[in-house]
This record gives structure tokens, C-alpha cells and sequence, in this order.
């Protein structure tokens, strides 16, 4: 089976955490023993709280709200799911950039009484820079408002504003409601005027993962030195391939060295395989003893990626120490950690007009466009090319905190963007 990773995002209360509870209590998702508890507690308050399914956290339950990325999994007979509940609280906007950074479809809720409200359009911008592709717009608390249509087609009239903004090309609108189980598994008997499929049937139907179809790229994690009676000379790189295939016999290239070999065998649980795709972890054996480290990329002849020291990004700052032009960074890219300065901050992203603003810091959860300058070669690929290959954290380098959530957008000096604040421009 096939895989789909989505990410619930929306503001406080638009009922993430219950939509995310129902479609696992619904589809027969929850483990029983927590089902036990779960209902056994639900009987003793008069209620069944779903929420509690993925609102883990002690400061979660007490609030009522989502503050840390949670992660939830679960199988149907035609595929399996990674869920991520995000915090929907501006506060926690990098903690959701976390989240969305693997999701394949984002699910925008909002709530039926208040419409489209400014922490819709701000993950949504965010689901778009991140490079997903497709969403639902989940119209919830329909009970609230007497199930009207008029209500929920108001509401996707004023979100195709958005979409108009974003050149978002896959928008499904779902009016439900999480805590009545309307139009999440089961479709809504208060609802007959809507004829679209249920939430669970648009997920099982939506395109999933898209990694095997990107370009490969695998950097090592660890190499495999043994050094024992059985295998004196067994040499093995470690890690997961990030995207594309790779296959026994192809020609490679190691990266930033330039060395050439081919892949004498891959490896998959200590057994010999042919081929491996995205996301398995693999050891993969070359034919010949060249020098490799952490860090270093294995590539096919054929698929070579970018090799640079300069690159632009988008940034989302995520540190309560503003960010400004001129200061020093590690900068994490997988496996890979090199000295990175960043000496241009070109704009500041406004999230309500899509504009860029003139921009002489940043500042917790700004979305900013940078350049910066690696002190060794990163062998990298644009992000709406390659999501894996395309991102990376800027790391501080006294504290070891992540203080960035990077995307790269362009890595040849002659395609770097000439900043025209007050500009209206965004692609993905």
C-alpha cells in the first residue's frame, strides 16, 4: 500500500486535534486499551473527548489547545497515513512549519461561525512555501450553524481568494462536523445538499508520497567499517534515501569530491536487494575504495544535483532573538553540517498581503528571504524540485538550538532575486 502523510492546521479551537481523534475513533484506528481509557473517562465526564487522542501534553489537556507537533498513524484496507496535528496558536507558527515539512496534503480547517480568519491564510501560505500541493478546505462545526449551506458556501467563496493568491490547483471544500462525526467516515444525514465524498474517502483517493519520483539522492549517515575475521574489508555507507531509486550496477558520483564508481550492492536488513526506493534505509556498497564521509552524496551519474556555496532561501525564524544581516550559522542539511554566514536579509514576507516588506531583521515567526554563503560545497537542489534535497535548519552555533527552517530557492548567483519591496510575489 501506498502512503499518504497530511497535516490538520487551522486556529485555536477550529477542532484539529477532535477531527484527528474522530477519524481514528471512526475508522476503527484506536488500540484498545486506550479506547478503554478514553471511554471510560468520556463516561465519568459525560462525554467521549476526542482530542485527547493526539493532545498528549499535561499543558495540552489543561488548556484545551494543541502546543506541540503530534504524530498519529493509521491503516484503511486501500493505505496507510501519517497524521500531524499542528499547533494552530501563532505562537507555535514554527512548530507547525515542523510539522508541515513532509506532508503531502495540508487540512485547513475552520470554523463555521467564524470563516476564514488571518491564521487560515497564514498556514496556508505556509502548507504552499512548504510545497504542498494539496488541500482540503474543511468547513467545521457545521452543527453549530444549523448545517446551512449558505454558510459553508460563503465560506469557500471567501477562501478561493486564497487560492487565487497561492495558484493552489487542488482545493476540496468538506463541510463536517468533527464532534457530531458529520462527513468525517460517515457521510452527514444532516447534509443531503452536499455530494462531494467524505474526508476519509478524499484521502484513500488523493495522489500520495511523491518521493520515488524525484530525482535520487542519498547522503550518508554513518560508514560501515566492521573490521572482522568474516569481513576485512567490507566497507558500507549507512542512510536513507531521501528521494528517487537506486538500483545495483548504477554509475555514481560522490559529492562534493567529483569521485566516480559504481554500486557494487545495496542492502536492506543485512539482505542483498536489486533496488531501493525512497524512503528505505539502506547500506550501499561501491565497487571501488574511494574517500567518503558523513555527510557526502551519493548520486547517480546522470541525476547530478547543484554543487554551491552561494543560495538563496526562504527562511522561517523561529528563535526569540531577532534575526540580522551579518551573523554566523551551522547550517544542518541532513546529514551534512557546514559554517554558514548570512550576510543579506532581502525581504520580510507579509502574510496577509503577500507583499514584500523592506526588512532589516527578523524576528519569531517571520518568513523572510535570505542569502547566505556555506564555507564548503553543499551538493543541494532547488525546493519545488526536490522537497528532501531542498531544505535545512540554520543551527546557532554557541547554543545548538535549531533557530531557522530553511527552503532553498535558488542556488546560481545569476537567478538570485533583486529585492522590490512592496512587490507582489509568490510561487511555488
Amino acid at each position: 500500500m501506498d502512503l499518504l502523510r497530511f497535516i490538520t492546521c487551522g486556529s485555536v479551537d477550529d477542532g484539529k486535534s477532535t477531527l484527528i481523534g474522530r477519524l481514528l475513533y471512526d475508522s476503527d484506528s484506536v488500540s484498545l486499551d486506550i479506547l478503554a481509557a478514553l471511554e471510560s473517562r468520556g463516561a465519568a465526564q459525560g462525554n467521549v473527548d476526542l482530542a485527547l487522542l493526539t493532545d498528549g501534553l499535561k499543558a495540552e489537556r489543561e488548556q484545551g489547545i494543541t502546543i506541540d507537533v503530534a504524530y498519529k498513524y493509521f491503516t484503511t484496507p486501500r493505505r496507510k497515513f501519517i497524521i500531524t496535528d499542528a499547533p494552530g496558536h501563532v505562537q507555535y507558527t514554527r512548530n507547525m512549519v515542523t510539522g508541515a515539512s513532509n506532508a503531502d496534503l495540508a487540512i485547513v480547517l475552520v470554523d463555521a461561525r467564524h470563516g476564514v480568519i488571518e491564521q487560515t491564510r497564514r498556514h496556508s501560505i505556509i502548507a504552499a512555501l512548504l510545497g504542498i500541493k494539496h488541500f482540503v478546505l474543511a468547513v467545521n462545526k457545521m452543527d453549530l450553524v444549523g448545517y446551512d449551506e449558505q454558510v459553508f458556501r460563503k465560506i469557500v467563496a471567501d477562501y478561493q481568494d486564497i487560492t487565487k493568491l497561492l495558484k493552489l490547483t487542488d482545493v476540496t471544500p468538506i463541510p463536517m462536523s468533527a464532534l457530531q462525526g458529520d462527513n468525517i467516515v460517515r457521510r452527514s444525514e444532516h447534509m443531503t445538499w452536499y455530494t462531494g465524498p467524505n474526508l476519509l474517502e478524499h484521502l484513500e483517493a488523493v495522489p500520495g508520497a511523491e518521493e520515488t519520483k524525484a530525482e535520487p539522492r542519498f547522503q550518508v549517515q554513518y560508514v560501515v567499517r566492521p573490521q572482522t575475521a568474516e569481513l576485512p574489508d567490507y566497507r558500507g555507507y549507512a542512510g536513507q534515501i531521501q528521494s528517487g531509486t537506486y538500483r545495483r550496477g548504477d554509475k555514481v558520483q560522490v559529492l562534493p569530491s567529483g569521485l566516480a564508481s559504481t554500486i557494487k550492492a545495496i542492502e536492506i536488513n543485512q539482505q542483498e536487494v536489486e533496488q531501493a526506493v525512497a524512503p528505505q534505509g539502506v547500506i550501499i556498497r561501491l565497487a571501488d575504495d574511494v574517500d567518503i564521509s558523513r555527510g557526502d552524496t551519493i548520486v547517480p551519474v546522470q541525476h547530478v544535483p547543484h554543487l554551491t556555496r552561494e543560495l538563496e532561501a526562504t527562511l522561517c525564524w523561529m528563535a526569540e532573538t531577532p534575526l540580522r544581516a551579518g551573523r554566523r550559522f551551522l547550517l544542518q542539511h541532513h546529514a551534512a553540517l557546514v559554517k554558514a554566514s548570512l550576510p543579506t536579509i532581502l525581504y520580510r514576507l507579509d502574510v496577509q498581503s503577500l507583499t514584500h516588506l523592506g526588512a532589516e531583521e527578523a524576528r519569531l515567526n517571520d518568513i523572510v528571504r535570505v542569502r547566505l554563503k556555506t564555507a564548503v560545497p553543499l551538493a543541494a537542489d532547488i525546493y519545488r524540485d526536490n522537497r528532501q534535497s531542498g531544505s535545512f535548519v540554520l543551527v546557532d552555533e554557541q547554543t545548538g538550538n535549531t533557530v531557522a527552517a530553511g527552503l532553498i530557492e535558488a542556488v546560481d548567483p545569476d537567478y538570485f532575486t533583486v529585492a522590490e519591496p512592496g512587490a507582489v510575489a509568490f510561487s511555488i
